[in-house]
């Protein structure tokens, strides 16, 4: 069983996004389920994360790229890098920042807090080894060189690796409460809705309208016999 490559998540955002091997051959070759490829080419899965190229860090060659595009059933080989890189050991304490990759720090920083909200504090110190005091003032805005910071990707920026990166958003998801699913205003009953008040004069016709008095309202017994007293029947 061969190793996987550098940054495998990466490498297989690399690999979906230019050329056109399979799911599973991607996923052989990065150490990941297929499923896990699918969901990277339907972006559901390592937003954010930039590519990596293999065939520029020499883990794969390209007549091996296009050997597995010709048959899907032929499985990547990692090349064997010529160069030794000694395990580091990690210790506890803050992760060191080799003096040519300081000055991405901020950038790292911007881009974990924007695209990982859920790490605290401590997580993103030891990703990237920086202070707290530089952390808050990224977050507030107060850094000094805030204006001219650009979101970048840590791992591709090699200040730490996507294991760690993946490690730590799992831990933070796990220690997250659960978020009650609020479904907004419900729906009035329709007893009250249908319900309607008597309709008044107003209503119908407006203020302005003149009333319409009933007869039967003002009703002058008197005067309506007086009238019959003085009709003429033609007696």
């Amino acid at each position: 069983m061969t190793n996987a490559p550098l940054m495998p998540k990466a490498t297989a955002v690399w690999l979906v996004e230019n050329t056109s091997l399979t799911f599973d051959q991607i996923a052989e070759f990065c150490k990941l389920h297929p499923l896990e490829v699918k969901g990277i080419a339907d972006g559901e899965v390592a937003a954010g994360i930039r590519g990596h190229d293999p065939i520029t860090s020499g883990q794969l060659s390209r007549e091996e790229i296009e050997r597995g595009e010709r048959d899907s059933k032929h499985h990547l080989k990692l090349l064997v890098s010529k160069v030794v890189v000694p395990e580091v050991k990690k210790t506890r304490g803050p992760r060191y920042t080799p003096l040519s990759r300081r000055q991405d720090r901020p950038n790292a920083i911007l881009w974990l807090v924007r695209n990982h909200p859920e790490l605290k504090d401590a997580q993103i110190m030891r990703l990237v080894g920086t202070t707290k005091a530089t952390l808050k003032a990224i977050r507030e805005r107060t850094h000094w060189n805030s204006a001219a910071l650009t979101p970048m990707d840590p791992v591709t920026l090699g200040l730490c690796s996507q294991i760690d990166l993946d490690f730590e958003v799992n831990r933070a998801a796990k220690d997250r409460p659960a978020v009650m699913e609020d479904h907004g205003q419900t729906l009035v009953p329709a007893a009250v809705t249908t319900q309607r008040e008597p309709a008044t004069h107003e209503d119908v016709f407006g203020k302005s309208a003149p009333r319409v008095v009933e007869e039967e309202d003002n009703f002058d017994a008197d005067r309506v016999f007086g009238r019959l007293k003085d009709a003429d029947f033609g007696e």
